[in-house]
C-alpha cells in the first residue's frame, strides 16, 4: 500500500539510491551546501567518472538536482524527495503501530479471561 502520490517506482529509486554508501556520503556533503561534482569527488577514492555515475543515480531518484554553468556542474539536494521517503516510512510505522496496539489489546483481553 503506497500512500497518495507515492508511486512504487519512485519509492524504489529513492531507497535504491539511499542504499549505497558512496551516494549517502555525497548526500551528506550536499547537506552542508551545494557543491560541484569535482568537489564532491575529491574526498572519494574513485574516478570522477564513477562519481558522475553515482550523481546520475541520485539525480534519477530525485534526491539531487544538477545545474551546469560553463564547465562546472553543481549539485543541490532536493528536500521534497526526502520528504517522500520520510512519508513512506511514516506510513509503515503507523501501520505497524496500529497492528501492535491491536495485538496488545488482544493479549490484554486473553489475560483478563484467563485470570
Amino acid at each position: 500500500m503506497i500512500g497518495a502520490g507515492l508511486e512504487p517506482a519512485t519509492v524504489d529509486r529513492i531507497f535504491q539510491a539511499l542504499g549505497d554508501p558512496t551516494r549517502r556520503a555525497i548526500l551528506d556533503a550536499l547537506s552542508a551546501q551545494p557543491s560541484s561534482v569535482s568537489d564532491l569527488a575529491r574526498p572519494l577514492d574513485m574516478s570522477l567518472a564513477a562519481v558522475v555515475q553515482h550523481i546520475q543515480a541520485l539525480e534519477e531518484s530525485g534526491l539531487v538536482r544538477t545545474e551546469k554553468q560553463g564547465r562546472v556542474r553543481t549539485c543541490h539536494l532536493m528536500p521534497e524527495t526526502f520528504a517522500l521517503a520520510e512519508r513512506w516510512l511514516s506510513e509503515r510505522r503507523t501501520l505497524w503501530e496500529r497492528r501492535l496496539d491491536r495485538l496488545g489489546a488482544f493479549l490484554d483481553e486473553e489475560e483478563g479471561e484467563n485470570s
